[in-house]
């Protein structure tokens, strides 16, 4: 029988993965759990986290917000900070699993699974948000773009846990917006999502743009030719189509049982267009 260890504080923490340094450390278990079930990963001892409620608050910090890791999906949907700051982010976790996986699943362990079709990564990547980082040494802070490498990869050192996110909310001239295409309704997993951000002028006119794909790429796909495309123009869909051709030419996305990769390029420009309901067009 595997052993589970609750330590109810980070330096609690540390003293017993000093004394367990083979354990696994978890939160929400919803994706660990399964692939022990499978046999897929092995651990002969567990470190539930749940209890370490230092890493559990939603605050705002002078210019940032800090959310933390072990915040649940439907804790975070839930908290006003969060909806009226960042609504990007509130979209794609109403839209994450199904209402048991967001009260189980945490932010952070989204983050350390480092799935391309994670949810919450696309809206954290145009974000611009750093990862914070724990461990017996101290803490420290790394961008997202750093922290995931690739699917499953991430930037973890010896007994180093992820801590929380910062992410700088955008003003208020920002129009922010996140959609998933999937195969149903109820716990999709994105064949293609979409997290943006649209800096407009009083007049409607772009001076900002941060786009963002899941499900396109190893790790989240950003298109610097498509955000440079729509600056200086208008929400309309010429500007838009013109931008999603950049985006279609430039994905190289996989086929697999969800999805062809040219439905998956397809899907990507198309989305860009959803955008025209933010500029009249």
């Amino acid at each position: 029988m595997t052993a589970v260890l609750l330590p109810s504080g980070l330096e609690e923490l540390w003293a017993l993965w000093e004394q367990h340094p083979t354990a696994m450390p978890y939160a929400g278990g919803t994706d660990l759990l399964v692939r022990l079930r499978k046999g897929l990963a092995q651990a002969p001892a567990l470190i539930c986290l749940e209890r370490l409620k230092e890493l559990q608050c939603i605050e705002e910090r002078g210019p940032e917000l800090f959310l933390g890791a072990l915040c649940t999906h439907q804790e975070l949907l839930e908290h006003p900070l969060l909806r009226g700051r960042l609504p990007v982010l509130a979209q794609a976790l109403a839209v994450l699993g199904s209402p048991p996986i967001r009260h189980m699943g945490t932010l952070g362990g989204n983050l350390a699974t480092a799935s391309p079709a994670g949810d919450t990564l696309p809206p954290l990547y145009v974000l611009g948000a750093e990862v914070e980082l724990c461990s017996p040494a101290g803490v420290r802070r790394l961008s997202l773009t750093d922290f995931i490498r690739g699917p499953g990869q991430v930037t973890l050192g010896p007994r180093e846990i992820v801590g929380g996110v910062w992410v700088a909310p955008p003003s208020d001239s920002v129009r922010q917006h996140f959609e998933k295409v999937g195969l149903r309704k109820a716990l999709a997993i994105a064949v293609v999502s979409l997290a943006a951000l649209i800096d407009l002028t009083p007049q409607g006119v772009v001076r900002g743009a941060r786009l963002a794909w899941g499900s396109l790429g190893p790790t989240v796909v950003r298109s610097p030719r498509a955000e440079q495309a729509l600056l200086g123009g208008r929400l309309r869909l010429p500007e838009l189509r013109a931008a999603a051709d950049i985006v279609a030419d430039e994905a190289a996305p996989i086929d697999d049982l969800r999805a062809t990769a040219a439905y998956r390029r397809e899907v990507a420009g198309n989305l860009l267009l959803r955008l025209a309901q933010y500029g009249g067009g």
